[in-house]
């Protein structure tokens, strides 16, 4: 209950001076700048895990999740790009998208943790963020800077959520070749009713040859859609990583850290 509340009050100030301001969050930034690939898991494991259980504090993270045990649980940061970026990190020792933890029965569905709290991202861009503004995102392990399991979560690109929209019939529940690139990179699409009932992660390594051979090179973004009035849903977009052809399999390239689509349209100002 504690925390929820301290959740709420969080969203309820949230500001880039409280964000940026913090030595914390400074620190923080400093650590993952200075290419220390596992600073993102000492943040987790030495300041926000131990922080939450001593003080019922998850600083410098903003959240912290223990309910299903540290082995399965999860923690909300501020990522120090962007204004409107934050990252779900889990407090258990995983590398990336190529860990076979994240295949076995009983692992946690981490999307659908990470979509349960976007609205860190809509507070963030002090702006209500419809349904199909918002994604999630994780890059290969050839093109990620950190080795520890994070999903970014913020706005999708402009350009992104238009193709989307515009080509939202032809995606169909297997996978299936966009008929156009996204950000200049080609993407495999298919669509999900329900996070919650449907791991990404699983439905990759099961409907995609490529990935179920090796899931390292593999990018995974989870994009809100709305496929009728009323009818939300996910597109998943999947692209392997082709260094040759210039494609590091970055899919947060997908999205947008400034969150453009947050600024006020003409007749807002």
């Amino acid at each position: 209950m504690a925390l929820r509340r301290r959740n709420r009050a969080f969203l309820a100030r949230i500001g880039f001076a409280v964000l940026g301001s913090g030595a914390v969050f400074l620190a923080t930034a400093s650590l993952a700048a200075s290419g220390d690939r596992d600073a993102l898991w000492k943040t987790v494991h030495d300041q926000c895990v131990p922080d939450e259980q001593a003080n019922d504090n998850p600083a410098p993270c903003v959240r912290v999740d223990l309910n299903g045990g540290v082995d399965k649980g999860y923690v909300i940061l501020k990522d120090r790009v962007g204004a409107t970026q934050f990252l779900l990190i889990p407090t258990r020792k995983i590398s990336g998208i190529d860990s076979p933890d994240l295949l076995a029965p009983n692992s946690p569905n981490y999307w659908a943790a990470a979509w349960q709290n976007r609205a860190y991202v809509s507070a963030a861009a002090k702006h209500d963020l419809a349904w199909d503004m918002l994604g999630l995102a994780i890059n290969s392990a050839l093109s990620r800077s950190q080795d520890q399991l994070h999903i970014h979560m913020d706005c999708v690109q402009p350009d992104v959520r238009a193709a989307l929209a515009a080509h939202i019939g032809e995606i169909g529940t297997t996978w299936a070749k966009l008929p156009v690139d996204l950000r200049g990179a080609p993407y495999f699409a298919r669509w999900l009713a329900d996070l919650a009932i449907q791991d990404p992660f699983k439905l990759l390594a099961s409907g995609m040859a490529s990935a179920a051979q090796d899931m390292a090179d593999e990018t995974l973004v989870v994009a809100g859609v709305t496929f009728a009035p009323g009818q939300n849903g996910f597109v998943l977009l999947a692209s392997r990583a082709d260094p040759a052809l210039g494609n590091l399999a970055h899919g947060e390239n997908l999205l947008d850290h400034s969150c453009a689509l947050a600024m006020p349209t003409p007749q807002e100002k």
